[in-house]
């Protein structure tokens, strides 16, 4: 049996992909500061998180956001 570990940026990856989901992008932005989680390229990373998204698919999303979550 062979066990598969999955790489530092992968999990970190992931992590930011769950904290987009459920915490508003400024709280997000100010998580990664806070970890200096931003040591990576910050390019390749952006593109993989937003890929096929608009400005106007962020702003639907961050809309939808902020009614289930009161804000």
């Amino acid at each position: 049996m062979q066990i598969e570990v999955p790489t530092e940026q992968s999990v970190i990856r992931e992590a930011l992909q769950v904290l987009m989901t459920h915490m508003e992008p400024v709280k997000v932005a100010r998580f990664i500061v806070a970890c200096k989680l931003g040591q990576g390229d910050y390019l390749d990373m952006k593109d993989q998180l937003f890929t096929g998204e608009t400005v106007n698919s962020l702003y639907d999303k961050i809309q939808a956001f902020e009614k289930t979550n009161n804000v």
